[in-house]
C-alpha cells in the first residue's frame, strides 16, 4: 500500500501543474486585464468591457499598451503599473515565478484588497465550512439510513413515495429552492422564523455558550437546507442502488442459508461491500459544496463565502485570488482523492489497490 500511495502523490505533481498551465494559458486569453480595470475606474469610464465593444483595440492576459495609451494616460504611468503587476515580465517568467511561489505555500497579495490571499481566504472559510460540512454531513446521515431502507422494502409505498419525494427534491435547483424558503420562512411573505442574513447575530459575542450555538443554527439552517437537497437525493437512490445490487448476490443467499437474520446479512456482510460506492462520492460531494460553493445561495443569504469571493475575484481579474485558490483547492482536492483510496481499504481490507497496479 506504501508503494501506492507514493505513486499517486508523484502523480500529484503533473495533474497540478498541467491545472495550472492550462487555466493559465487561458487567462491570456481573456480581454480586460487588472490593468485596464484600474485604468478604467481612474479615468470613470466604468466597466473596461465598454472600451473593448467601443473598439478601444485587444487585450490579452495581463494589459495592452495600444488600448491604455489610446486612453491618453502617461507612458511612464503604464509602465509602472505593469512592473507593480508583473506584467513587464514574459508569460513564462511570470508562470515559473508564480509557480515557485505556490510551492512554497506564498500565494502573494490581492491586487484590489490590499490582503495577502491566503488572509482572505481564511476570512471566507467560515462560510464554505458551514456550507460543505453540516451540507455533508446531513446529506449522509440521511441518505444512508433511508436509502438502506429503501432497498430493503423495494417496490412497497414506502419505496414508491419516497422515491416521489427525492425526484421532486432532485429536480429543484438548490437557489429556488432557497427562495421558496425566503418566501416562507423569513418574512418573505408569511412567516419570519429564521434571519436572512450571515451566520450570527449583531449581539453574538454577548451570548452565552447555549446562546451562541443556538444563534448559530438558527442562521445556517435555511442555507444548509437550500444547500443539501440536491445532494440528499443523489446519495440517496445511491446508496439504494448499491444495497439492492448486493442484497441479491449469492454470498447473501448463503448466507440466509445458514440461518443469520436479516439485520446481520445486511450490516456485517451487504454493508461492507455496499458503501464502497457511496464512499466513492464522498470527495465530489464535500469538495463541492465546499469549494465550489454557491454564488447564487451566499447572495440571496447574504453570506460572504468562497463562491463569492471566487466570482468577484473572476470579473475584477484579481489574478493571485484566482491561480492561489485555484492551486490551493486543486491540491486539496487531490489529496481528499488518496484520503478516499484508504477510506475503501478501511471499509474493505480485501481491496489492493498496490496488487492491481
Amino acid at each position: 500500500m506504501g508503494a501506492y500511495i507514493l505513486r499517486r502523490l508523484l502523480l500529484v505533481i503533473p495533474t497540478l501543474l498541467g491545472i495550472m498551465i492550462i487555466n493559465f494559458a487561458l487567462i491570456q486569453f481573456v480581454p480586460g486585464g487588472p490593468i485596464e480595470q484600474i485604468i478604467a475606474r481612474m479615468e470613470g469610464g466604468g466597466d473596461v468591457f465598454e472600451g473593448i465593444s467601443g473598439g478601444g483595440g485587444e487585450l490579452v492576459g495581463g494589459g495592452d499598451s495600444d488600448y491604455i495609451g489610446g486612453r491618453g494616460l502617461p507612458a511612464d504611468f503604464i509602465a509602472e503599473l505593469e512592473r507593480e503587476f508583473g506584467f513587464d515580465k514574459p508569460p513564462l517568467e511570470r508562470f515559473l515565478d508564480m509557480m515557485w511561489n505556490y510551492v512554497r505555500f506564498d500565494f502573494g497579495e490581492s491586487y484590489f484588497r490590499s490582503i495577502g490571499v491566503f488572509e482572505l481566504v481564511l476570512e471566507k472559510m467560515p462560510v464554505s465550512i458551514t456550507l460543505g460540512l453540516w451540507s455533508t454531513l446531513i446529506a449522509y446521515l440521511i441518505s444512508i439510513p433511508l436509502g438502506i431502507r429503501k432497498a430493503v422494502r423495494d417496490g412497497t409505498r414506502f419505496d414508491t413515495w419516497t422515491s416521489a419525494a427525492i425526484i421532486v427534491g432532485y429536480a429543484i435547483p438548490g437557489f429556488l429552492f432557497a427562495i421558496l424558503l425566503i418566501v416562507l420562512f423569513a418574512g418573505g411573505s408569511y412567516y419570519q422564523i429564521f434571519p436572512l442574513r450571515g451566520l450570527t447575530s449583531s449581539n453574538f459575542d454577548d451570548l452565552s455558550l447555549l446562546g451562541k450555538i443556538g444563534d448559530y443554527l438558527w442562521h445556517i439552517t435555511m442555507p444548509v437546507l437550500a444547500s443539501t437537497i440536491s445532494a440528499f437525493a443523489t446519495l440517496t437512490l445511491l446508496t439504494k442502488n448499491s444495497f439492492l445490487d448486493e442484497i441479491k448476490k449469492q454470498y447473501v443467499i448463503t448466507a440466509k442459508a445458514k440461518g443469520l437474520g436479516e439485520r446481520q446479512v445486511l450490516y456485517r456482510h451487504v454493508f461492507r461491500n455496499a458503501m464502497l460506492i457511496v464512499v466513492s462520492g464522498f470527495p465530489a460531494l464535500f469538495i463541492g459544496v465546499f469549494f465550489g460553493g454557491s454564488l447564487i445561495i451566499e447572495t440571496l443569504f447574504s453570506l460572504d463565502g468562497l463562491g463569492r469571493l471566487g466570482f468577484e475575484a473572476t470579473v475584477a481579474r484579481d489574478y493571485p485570488v484566482v491561480f492561489g485558490t485555484l492551486y490551493a483547492f486543486s491540491l486539496l482536492g487531490l489529496i481528499v482523492g488518496i484520503l478516499t483510496d484508504l477510506t475503501y481499504v478501511l471499509i474493505d481490507p480485501r481491496i489492493d489497490f498496490e496488487g492491481r497496479g
